[in-house]
């Protein structure tokens, strides 16, 4: 795995032998799409999968340059949030596609979001035993995280993400203009996940982000830096851990207490991903450090970086609250990470240092989230 600049488009490659692919990132590429596609597979039909909100900033461009560029596209349009990663609307993706003659050879194309990502991807992995896809994440989350590593899938009542497959996508094309669109909250969120792999295994790269975020945030090159490193680092741990088997766990630092506060709130915007998991990640340094693993020196620095950026590190500042402990272990039984009813965790040894812990107590666990609850703002 590399990053190699030409210009202002930085390409980080994802090796995974005969299935590896490029990551592109940097500004306009969705309006060059047609040729990167063109490129990859020549004479397919195409297929767009995107979202409402997304459609409306986005689709008009990525469009505009199939059209030139002599490509038909058909596209399906489905409502923004993460209730429509379900089994209902996965059904209208597969029809679409079958409608419209998708086949091996042809391209599903995801515009988009983490949850666009998601369902096209995994409609892509089931149709016809699997079609080629091609990822344009649209948000700083999917940017750096939900577009990599061919994890696709939908939700059930039970939890987030419990069926799905892996299924590599053929191209990630990462425009960084579409993410001056989005609103503020969203963006916050995902720089969320950019935090994340500094805190699990690059702590230059935390130290960097402290003094530069307002840059990441206003754009230009620190954006495009910022989003090629989180690249990078999942890149190079797909490429050595495909499956999850080990080391690509270290991803889930902050989600195992995270989804559990998502599905909490209905996957509502109540709470978004990015948020559940900044307050998830606290809990993972505050668990470390009950059990002695980590400092309290660097549980308050990134507590306080959280802050700075305006990410919320508590459970009292969900809107609408959180239920009990014994709701919130219940959702957490059912996270992918538990195997046959023992817990694990991503708990963490200093910033930069994530590891992976197995068969914690989940009385200690209950406790510990009890306590959480509990807590009130200070006056």
């Amino acid at each position: 795995m590399n990053a190699v600049g030409n210009g202002e488009t930085t390409t980080v490659r994802v090796d995974l032998a005969d299935r590896g692919y490029d990551i592109l990132i940097g500004p306009g590429l969705i309006d060059r799409s047609a040729d990167y596609i063109a490129s990859l597979a020549p004479g397919a039909r195409i297929a767009i999968i995107t979202d409402a909100h997304v459609a409306d900033a986005q689709l008009g461009r990525l469009e505009n340059s199939l059209r030139h560029g002599g490509i038909d596209a058909n596209s399906l349009v489905v409502p923004p949030g993460e209730k429509s990663k379900s089994f209902g609307r996965l059904q209208e993706v597969t029809d679409f596609l079958l409608d419209h003659r998708i086949e091996r050879g042809d391209l599903v194309v995801a515009l988009g979001g983490g949850v666009v990502g998601d369902l096209a991807g995994f409609a892509a992995s089931i149709l016809r035993r699997g079609v080629r896809f091609v990822q344009i994440p649209t948000s700083l989350l999917a940017q750096v995280d939900s577009s990599i590593g061919g994890k696709t899938g939908i939700d059930t009542a039970h939890g987030k993400n419990l069926v799905g497959a892996f299924h590599q996508p053929s191209l990630v094309i990462a425009d960084t203009d579409s993410l001056d669109t989005l609103p503020v909250r969203e963006f916050r969120a995902g720089y969320a996940e950019v935090v994340k792999y500094g805190l699990l295994g690059d702590r230059a790269f935390f130290d960097w982000l402290e003094k530069e975020w307002p840059s990441v945030f206003s754009g230009g090159h620190a954006r495009i830096r910022a989003i090629a490193t989180s690249c990078q680092a999942k890149a190079g741990i797909v490429a050595r851990d495909e499956r999850e088997s080990g080391e690509r766990a270290l991803l889930n630092l902050g989600h195992t207490f995270g989804h559990a506060f998502e599905a909490a709130c209905g996957y509502s915007d109540r709470l978004l991903h990015g948020e559940a998991i900044s307050i998830g990640m606290i809990c993972a340094f505050e668990m470390s450090e009950r059990l002695g693993h980590v400092s309290s020196d660097d549980t308050a620095r990134v507590r306080a970086h959280f802050h700075a950026v305006g990410l919320p590190t508590d459970t009292f500042q969900v809107d609408g609250g959180l239920p009990d402990a014994d709701t919130l272990m219940d959702l957490i039984a059912q996270d992918k990470k538990v195997e046959r009813g023992s817990l694990t965790f991503i708990l963490v040894r200093a910033i930069g240092d994530a590891f992976v812990a197995r068969g914690l107590d989940a009385a200690a666990i209950r406790t510990y989230l009890s306590e959480k609850l509990a807590q009130a703002p200070a006056p």
